[in-house]
């Protein structure tokens, strides 16, 4: 018991200073360093708007992760802690010396906050040692009280601002001279681009590491977002969708078209932090998936290109990239390979033996003489992980095959193969004994080869349920079998 006497304490003494605002915000000078976190906390958690607004002003710590406390957004306390920021930068004098440096919106864990539940399990003894490693900055030059308080967030943009970012961009806006709003995450759903246009006046273009525009845009809509993109110095993460190469094809011209893609690709080459490129629904011309490999100037570790069919220039395009050299994860679900020569995937494959640690398939329509092509060069990848092959039209004795070529592949945490045709009738229906049958003989075959980790074998996805029959040492019925 004894040992749960002094977090309890603790709490009951935060309690206590937050049932009168008025004597909590007249101890905040005197309040030891190592309170202000379980303070701050508590009071947030009960929007003690005014405690917040004057604990901001007087932060001992050069970051606040308040972000990681608003599980559900509100704005009154978001305008308590940026009331705070303004108090903080008026104050004709600094009792405490200011502290307070970054201002984290993000909703990411901060070990700040583990401090709180230190004291909450036990860990009082050793709280003051804790902040001090987590939080104590070193002592700033004079002129760095000057600098301008950073501002990170992330921002999910959907249809329209929400009262909360409009609040925010606002408030910085406004106060640029002494704020630097940085946004390490954006993501655009649907919003016109003269609106996101406004919202990146406010940002730092150089401090967005992700962005994701699902956006539908034309594509010379996209070109007036360029001169943003080309901005993005420190871009480590771009997820391009619901592009297509035929919008507004009826008013522009061919020629329109073609100058507009050119352009968007080109800002390729100004991105030299890439390392992970997802295009979803997103073709462009031969030519131009030819130059936007060309373009990228560091090697990626992500590819993932879904939901297009590919050319065989686009695949030469592919297995020739140097940037693709040292891939770690190659995605190309829903991507039609039936109709192409598959040696340049093999040597694509091949290239990246070393690295490649995830692979996804699923949904190629891959056939058994493109698989067997592809063999050699996959039993050399010794680093995967996780490889998906559902939905392919693949023989039992191809999938034999392929298993046998998996005896060096002892990382493999989760492989997911089609069933074999030979478990579909002449309609196409599943025959459910066939099924669980030679998957059995599947997973025998692959035991005398390694002892796998996570291996199941499913058919294509029911029409009428949407699910699929899955083997996993065990037969799962989709909903219409049950």
């Amino acid at each position: 018991m004894s040992g749960q006497a002094p977090p309890i304490l603790m709490q009951l003494a935060v309690q206590s200073l937050l049932r009168d605002e008025t004597v909590a915000v007249s101890a905040l000078q005197q309040l030891p360093r190592v309170l202000f976190p379980p303070v701050f906390k508590e009071a947030f958690n009960h929007r003690q708007t005014n405690i917040l607004r004057a604990m901001v002003a007087v932060w001992p710590f050069p970051c606040l992760p308040v972000g990681s406390l608003m599980r559900t957004p509100h704005l009154e306390t978001l305008q308590a802690v940026l009331d705070g920021v303004d108090m903080l930068w008026t104050q004709k004098f600094l009792p405490r010396k200011r502290k307070l440096q970054v201002l984290d919106l993000r909703s990411v864990h901060h070990g700040l906050w583990d401090i709180c539940a230190g004291v909450e399990e036990g860990g009082a003894c050793s709280q003051e040692t804790v902040c001090e490693k987590k939080q104590t900055a070193k002592p700033c030059p004079r002129y760095a009280l000057r600098q301008r308080l950073k501002v990170v967030a992330n921002l999910c943009l959907r249809f329209h601002l929400n009262e909360h970012q409009t609040y925010l961009l606002q408030w910085a806006q406004q106060r640029r001279s002494f704020i630097r709003l940085c946004c390490v995450k954006m993501q655009i759903w649907a919003l016109p681009v003269y609106t996101v246009r406004k919202v990146l006046m406010v940002f730092q273009p150089d401090s967005i590491q992700e962005l994701e525009l699902n956006t539908g845009w034309s594509l010379s809509a996209l070109v007036h977002f360029v001169s943003y993109l080309d901005q993005m110095r420190n871009l480590q993460k771009l997820l391009l969708t619901r592009s297509h190469k035929n919008t507004f094809k009826v008013l522009n011209t061919p020629a329109d078209i073609q100058k507009c893609i050119t352009k968007f690709v080109s800002q390729f080459s100004k991105l030299n932090c890439l390392q992970h490129l997802s295009m979803n629904g997103i073709y462009f011309a031969s030519e131009h998936m030819k130059q936007l490999f060309r373009y990228l100037k560091t090697p990626l570790e992500t590819l993932s290109i879904t939901m297009c069919k590919l050319s065989q220039l686009d695949l030469n395009s592919l297995s020739q990239s140097k940037s693709l050299h040292q891939l770690k994860h190659l995605n190309l679900r829903l991507v039609k390979l039936n109709d192409l020569y598959p040696v340049p995937f093999h040597d694509l494959l091949k290239s990246v033996a070393d690295t490649l640690k995830t692979l996804e398939l699923e949904g190629c329509w891959m056939v058994d003489s493109q698989l067997i092509t592809l063999l050699p060069a996959l039993s050399q990848c010794s680093q995967l992980t996780r490889v998906s092959f559902y939905d392919n039209d693949i023989s039992m004795a191809v999938l034999k095959d392929l298993l046998y070529h998996t005896a060096n592949l002892r990382q493999l945490t989760q492989e997911l193969y089609p069933a074999p045709l030979e478990c579909y009738d002449d309609r196409g229906d599943v025959h459910l004994r066939r099924f669980t049958q030679l998957c059995s003989e599947l997973v025998d075959t692959l035991i005398t080869v390694r002892q796998p980790k996570g291996v199941s074998f499913a058919t294509y996805v029911c029409h009428e349920c949407c699910q699929r029959c899955v083997y996993d040492l065990e037969t799962r019925l989709c909903r219409c079998r049950q």
